[in-house]
């Protein structure tokens, strides 16, 4: 069995029907944020969230579009459960309880998640996760006010592991171009297994039927890192779901995540959004990374979940993170499927490579065409964007806006860049042809 590279030829884009639908629409769009865990870990306190929400505020975030403000792991005490089976908030560090600090944040305009896991604990270790007290929970965060969930998948025990692997190279091993063979991968699942049987739909499925239960609706947020073949499955449980292992704020780890999600992306649409996890904008990217960054996380339609100190924003991070043109894409409510690539550029096409992924990128959009060509390299690279290549367009002269500056690039039958080192040139291209 391989892992197959050709998913986005071989499938169709799927039809924006799901599973999965809330009754206030929130989650049919990705969701946008900050969440606590890529800047504090576990040094969290009720102070760090409201400081977050107001510099949110303060900044223009929240007009922008980002409304969740998100705890992320270690809120609890190491302690466990209490005697009736409720988690115990640590007061000290939210000495007005998670309720509390909900109430606050509402009172702001703005939304608030929580985070836990489908495992015995939770991933930071010794803070109590979820499974067989999925109903316990569920109650307890809706009683709180809390509208969102991360949901991850540490510390499974062992009656609750998957018969199977699914072939990701993230979790198992592969060959130098990804893919997964008996020689690479003991146990790996057989071809045509229905991962809805597995262990892992069941402990997934289980927060989800419990979330249903609550009068107060909280979204929920799958962080299962590509296993069990979450793309096949996922928009019948959830809206978001971690495609990857954990992002980390150096350029290997965009590029290695762009190029996983690249061969992934059938199973975006309205309702249901591959996660390619928080955003390092602010950590230690340059301003080229940045933009190359958030430009595909935008395009691919991931969750935007801001992971810095805000406080600590450049204003050329802040422009990166508001600009209109990207996410209006990634907010788009008449066109659902994300931006695919259309060319890979320095590798043949469908070539895994995580320092090298595909460079040119397109979707559609009610705006127009987005267009990205990202540049991998070390040194400025000359690019080309061919209208006759781009899916949507024709070869007719079509007028271009330039994404980054806003600028009205004139009416053009084609579209050169000289893209700086690990930048990203991005265009939105009017579908009818102009003269």
């Amino acid at each position: 069995m391989t892992w197959n590279h050709q998913l986005i030829l071989a499938l169709p884009l799927a039809s924006g029907a799901s599973g999965y639908v809330t009754k206030s629409g929130a989650g049919k769009l990705p969701s946008l944020g900050w969440n606590s865990w890529n800047m504090y870990g576990c040094d969290i306190d009720e102070a760090k969230f409201l400081a977050a929400a107001q510099k949110m505020i303060d900044t223009g975030l929240k007009d922008a579009g980002y409304n969740y403000v998100n705890i992320d792991d270690c809120w609890s005490l190491k302690t466990g459960r209490a005697d009736d089976g409720h988690i115990k908030v640590n007061t000290t560090r939210f000495p007005n309880g998670i309720d509390g600090l909900a109430k606050k944040i509402h009172d702001m305009d703005l939304k608030i998640g929580i985070y836990s896991s489908a495992g015995t604990a939770n991933c930071a270790g010794g803070y109590a996760g979820s499974l067989e007290h999925e109903d316990t929970d569920a109650a307890d965060w809706a009683s709180w006010g809390i509208d969102y969930l991360k949901y991850d998948n540490c510390n499974v025990p062992d009656n609750w592991k998957d018969q199977y692997v699914f072939c990701h190279p993230d979790h198992v091993k592969t060959n130098s171009n990804g893919t997964c063979t008996p020689e690479t991968t003991e146990n790996l699942a057989p071809e045509g297994y229905d991962w809805r049987t597995s262990k892992s739909f069941e402990r997934f499925n289980r927060m989800k039927d419990a979330l249903a239960k609550q009068d107060h609706e909280i979204l929920y947020s799958m962080c299962i890192w590509g296993t069990a073949d979450i793309f096949s499955w996922g928009n019948d449980t959830g809206v978001n779901w971690r495609m990857s292992g954990d992002i980390s704020a150096n350029w290997d780890s965009v590029t290695h995540i762009i190029n996983l999600n690249s061969f992934y992306l059938n199973s975006v649409d309205f309702w249901g959004h591959n996660d390619a996890d928080m955003l390092e904008v602010g950590n230690n990217l340059s301003d080229a990374e940045a933009r190359s960054h958030f430009a595909l996380w935008a395009a691919m339609k991931s969750p935007l979940l801001i992971g810095t100190d805000l406080d600590k924003l450049s204003q050329s991070n802040i422009d990166i993170l508001k600009n209109k043109h990207l996410l209006a894409f990634n907010q788009d409510d008449t066109v659902g499927p994300p931006a695919t690539p259309y060319k890979w550029g320095i590798n043949p096409d469908w070539t895994y490579n995580s320092t090298n992924p595909a460079e040119f990128w397109a979707g559609d959009s009610k705006d127009g065409v987005l267009v990205l060509m990202l540049n991998t390299l070390g040194e400025t690279t000359s690019k080309t964007a061919a209208w006759s290549e781009v899916p949507g367009l024709d070869a007719s002269n079509h007028r271009v806006t330039d994404v980054w500056t806003g600028d009205d690039l004139g009416c053009l039958g084609e579209y050169k860049a000289d893209v700086a080192s690990h930048d990203t040139a991005a265009i939105l291209v009017a579908k009818e042809p102009c003269t």
